[in-house]
């Protein structure tokens, strides 16, 4: 009944999924009014991760079903609309798709160091993180320890439009304790060592660790 979209998760109580019966709002009742709505839902998703490598757009798009699964059957031809709707580019031998209201021009990146979380949009989708950034980033918490490359919470640290490396962070005697691990080389610029430290520094102030000494 929840995959029919009869029942919507409402609670959890100690892990267990509580269910109550759940009412479509103003629901779609002819073919096009629901090819309009799928329609907005994928156009929601592709301004969320775009851009997307085709392989990536199929796999999303078909995760849809589980967030609106009274329209699973319709989403394989979803994805068929969107990749004609949507802007694409074929680089390097691999089809390229994002909304077609952005801009695929080259703009100035901005000067800010991040620490992303494993499931960020930037980084979930793991096929095109290694397209883009050209190495391999692996969320290995559930991984044994003596098999860890990148730690046990490694979030990866983004300067600039380049994600460069990875950062564990810890708090021991309130103080923040990191340690960072790059794919390369540390950049050498003040600018980086800067917004580095600002980063750091909100991350304490979430923490209510208050401010370096």
């Amino acid at each position: 009944m929840h995959y029919s979209g009869m029942l919507r998760i409402t609670r959890r109580e100690k892990g267990i999924r509580i269910y109550s019966p759940h009412q479509h709002l103003n629901p779609a009742t002819s073919a096009n009014e629901r090819r309009e709505r799928i329609d907005e839902l994928v156009n929601t998703l592709v301004h969320i991760y775009a851009p997307l490598p085709a392989s990536s757009l199929s796999y999303y798009l078909r995760r849809l079903r589980y967030a609106a699964p009274q329209w699973k059957t319709e989403f394989t031809k979803a994805v068929a609309r969107a990749k004609e709707r949507l802007q694409s580019a074929r680089i390097a031998g691999v089809e390229w798709y994002w909304a077609g209201d952005e801009t695929g021009r080259e703009q100035n990146s901005i000067e800010v160091v991040r620490l992303l979380a494993p499931f960020d949009p930037l980084v979930h989708d793991r096929r095109r993180f290694e397209l883009l950034w050209g190495w391999i980033y692996r969320f290995e918490a559930y991984t044994p320890v003596a098999k860890r490359k990148f730690g046990y919470y490694a979030m990866p640290l983004l300067w600039r439009d380049q994600v460069i490396g990875w950062a564990n962070l810890a708090v021991k005697n309130q103080e923040l304790n990191v340690d960072l691990g790059y794919v390369e080389s540390q950049p050498r610029d003040r600018a980086y060592k800067r917004e580095l430290e600002l980063e750091l520094e909100r991350v304490r102030l979430f923490l209510k660790l208050g401010a370096q000494q």
